[in-house]
């Protein structure tokens, strides 16, 4: 069962940590929100023109939100409290909720990156189910038998037991982390380098228009804007892909850690920073967006004034 904090705890009220504890997970919970909920609304405002790769992007956000909304608010509430609030089916629960929503952003990531490569985007709303059906499946392991879930060293939130995996379960986290983090990593890697270096070469066979009729460079011309709109929407993918993959790792080596060592001897203030940073993984997707996505930067804008205009309307409506 889990027990209220003790005193060495880093999130305990005589520590400084309590602010790390409390702020982090309430700023997340309101940018991932926020942010994810925008790109649903940009995304839900142009439905009859969305293309198939921006569905796995939309799959991506509700993964976000999904996590925002089913743990932020148990973990904001118990970080208030100084403890952890449920007990062990809230614990559970909590668990499940957090490894479901990685494996499923891992496996998205995967897809994204494979389907930009091979250029196909045939059967990708199935492609997005077999992504949730496969986090379900690994997220249900630990209540099967297959891996443990419980509390994490400091107290305010559950994940999967690592410390307690040591023996009957050292072949989940084996299978867990060359299976979802490993292979998939080296697949994103392979994926996006090779479409780096067909972008490479055909912006420079593009740009070698030298003696050729006007047509074909007028062809050419627009070919180059089409490559630059592809080399944008790529560097998006990289750079999510880039930041799931920094903000999980510092938590997985640590996890890993305590499997393959005493995690006794880790301090709870080196479990906790990499914890707080592997949950606001769910953020820097919509900055990614607003930062890089110009038409998205300008649809947030626009939202923003249609916003401001309706509640001054309902302003002056109630004025008078």
């Amino acid at each position: 069962g889990l027990e209220n904090l003790s005193s060495k705890s880093p999130c305990d009220p005589a520590t400084t940590y309590p602010y790390i504890c409390l702020c982090l997970p309430f700023a997340s919970a309101v940018l991932s929100t926020v942010g994810n909920l925008l790109i649903l609304i940009m995304t839900f405002r142009r439905s009859s023109r969305m293309k198939p790769p921006e569905l796995l992007s939309v799959n991506l956000a509700v993964t976000d939100l999904g996590a925002a909304v089913t743990m932020y608010p148990l973990a904001v509430a118990s970080a208030w409290s100084h403890h952890w609030l449920g007990g062990d089916v809230s614990c559970i629960y909590y668990g499940l909720a957090g490894f479901f929503f990685g494996i499923a952003s891992i496996m998205n990531l995967t897809i994204l990156a494979v389907v930009r490569f091979i250029i196909s985007w045939k059967k990708v709303k199935m492609l997005c189910m077999w992504t949730w059906l496969y986090a379900l499946v690994w997220a249900l392991f630990p209540i099967l038998g297959w891996g443990r879930y419980g509390p994490e060293p400091f107290g305010l939130s559950c994940s999967l037991a690592w410390g307690q995996m040591k023996h009957e379960g050292f072949s989940f986290v084996v299978s867990l982390f060359s299976v979802n983090l490993l292979v998939p990593s080296v697949i994103i890697i392979f994926c996006y380098f090779g479409i780096a270096m067909r972008l490479y070469f055909t912006y420079k066979k593009s740009t070698n228009s030298n003696h050729v009729p006007n047509i074909i460079k007028l062809h050419r011309r627009l070919l180059i804007v089409i490559q630059k709109t592809k080399k944008t929407l790529t560097t998006i993918a990289v750079l999510i892909s880039v930041g799931f993959v920094a903000c999980w790792t510092p938590y997985g080596l640590v996890s890993l850690w305590s499997v393959l060592n005493d995690s006794s001897k880790i301090p709870p203030e080196v479990s906790l920073l990499p914890c707080m940073l592997a949950k606001s993984s769910t953020v820097y997707n919509p900055l990614i967006y607003y930062f890089f996505s110009r038409s998205f930067k300008e649809e947030v804008k626009q939202l923003s004034w249609e916003f401001s205009n309706s509640v001054m309307e309902m302003g002056y409506l109630t004025s008078e």
